[in-house]
């Protein structure tokens, strides 16, 4: 496929990268050259208000690509092949396709002005998906079906990759345990507070817990590896090593010896990352130093991250990770709802929009949270898994990835969060046992 346009712009090639990954089995080749392009044979695609004689695949360009800066854009929404779009043009396709992708890809909207969250994030309710409805579909895969049946059509022969789908089944170990390991002082208030709230059977529980005739509510760690052997599931595991204990970081202290084993365990079993502290985001040395405790701990490089709270800001946030040797990003998402923050359920490289350049941190979007089901949206488990599962067959549709993020304390045995162990167990049985056995 040979690709025209006037000019080429790393905007540009970025989204063609993009594409050349998600959609041709041979990469596009982009050039500016007339003559080239109209002498060229086979598939061609004109990306440019230039006509020209012959067969091309015309879609008539914005302008957002061939732009810098960052400035509010027009953008209204209308249906398309049946799915929202925007950048309306002419040509052979009803939109612009490849600013669309960048626009949502790139998170151009998140470095405009914008409200912030109770935390300090960017908000979703900001977002161009949730004003338009879309934040629960991967709408960028659903364009690039739509590109990939277009272009078929016009060139039979053009071949295309293939993608198998992947459920990702991913852990936050922020409290590795509810309460052992939690020193004399937090032990003691601990007790303290259930004792001046009247909850004696708290007090009961953690007494039993501490002279070992009872397990720690939060430690289903065994249970989960059971059910990763029977489903032939590979996770990830993301650990909360903050050296203080203060505010959000509330892990277990990095010199206990039965946190260190779990660390070890796991990074030599699954794949591991780090779990970037809240303090991290405010002191640019901690993340450096958190990761290289984690390194010598697990006995392996760590290249994988996800923000603790979903909390980042572009771009600094990103460039942060890139300086401390992270290749690999997990926190594409909100913290405070689930879906598709960049309407994509495909990974793709992180594009620096302030330096104009694409960047090799890879970037592996969530769209389901169980924290974000039961804290934010208030749901039942029973609520939580119909959207888990309508989340699980889209990206299906689309062979894509599908990233679910779970914790240790909600599927462990506290009883606040009766039913939720019982729904991920469903989930793992009836459906992700499955997807092992599927093309």
């Amino acid at each position: 496929m040979l690709l025209y346009c006037n000019t080429i712009t790393p905007r540009l090639q970025y989204i063609v990268e993009f594409f050349n990954k998600e959609l041709f089995e041979t990469p596009i080749t982009i050039t500016a050259d007339r003559s080239q392009f109209e002498q060229a044979s086979g598939p061609k695609l004109n990306y440019s208000s230039h006509e020209f004689a012959g067969t091309a695949f015309s879609i008539h360009p914005v302008g957002l690509l061939f732009e810098s800066g960052i400035r509010p854009q027009a953008i209204q929404c209308f249906t398309a092949n049946g799915h929202v779009a925007f950048f309306s043009t002419s040509g052979d396709f009803p939109f612009d396709i490849f600013a669309a992708s960048f626009y949502l890809l790139s998170r151009y909207e998140e470095y405009l002005p914008h409200e912030k969250d109770e935390y300090g994030r960017y908000a979703h309710i900001n977002s161009l998906a949730f004003r338009e409805g879309f934040l629960d579909q991967p709408l960028v895969n659903y364009w690039l079906q739509g590109l990939k049946q277009a272009l078929s059509q016009r060139y039979p022969a053009l071949l295309f990759r293939k993608h198998n789908f992947k459920c990702i089944l991913s852990y936050d170990i922020d409290i590795a345990w509810s309460y052992l390991h939690k020193g004399f002082a937090r032990t003691a208030g601990g007790f303290a507070r259930s004792i001046l709230k009247g909850e004696w059977a708290l007090v009961k529980d953690r007494w039993d817990v501490l002279r070992g005739t009872k397990k720690d509510p939060y430690d289903c760690f065994e249970w989960l590896d059971a059910l990763h052997l029977y489903c032939r599931s590979r996770p990830y595991y993301f650990f909360l090593v903050a050296r203080k204990q203060v505010g959000y970081d509330k892990n277990t202290p990095t010199h206990v010896k039965a946190f260190r084993q779990l660390i070890e365990y796991y990074a030599h079993t699954y794949k591991t990352g780090i779990h970037p502290s809240w303090q991290s985001g405010d002191d640019v040395d901690l993340l450096s130093e958190e990761k290289e405790w984690l390194e010598v701990v697990a006995d392996t490089e760590i290249i994988r991250s996800r923000q603790h709270y979903i909390r980042f800001e572009l771009p600094d946030t990103y460039r942060r990770l890139i300086k401390a040797g992270i290749e690999k990003d997990f926190s594409m998402g909100y913290g405070s709802i689930n879906g598709f923050r960049a309407s994509v359920c495909s990974s793709f490289a992180w594009y620096d929009l302030k330096n104009e350049t694409a960047t090799p941190l890879l970037i592996y979007p969530f769209c389901f949270m169980d924290a974000n089901s039961f804290y934010e949206q208030k749901d039942t488990p029973q609520q939580a898994y119909a959207e888990l599962i309508l989340y699980h067959e889209q990206v299906r549709k689309m062979n894509g990835m599908m990233i679910s993020i779970w914790h240790n304390s909600i599927l462990g045995t506290d009883k606040t969060f009766a039913g939720w162990r019982e729904m991920f167990e469903l989930f793992m049985k009836e459906t992700v046992y499955w997807d092992a056995y599927s093309d």
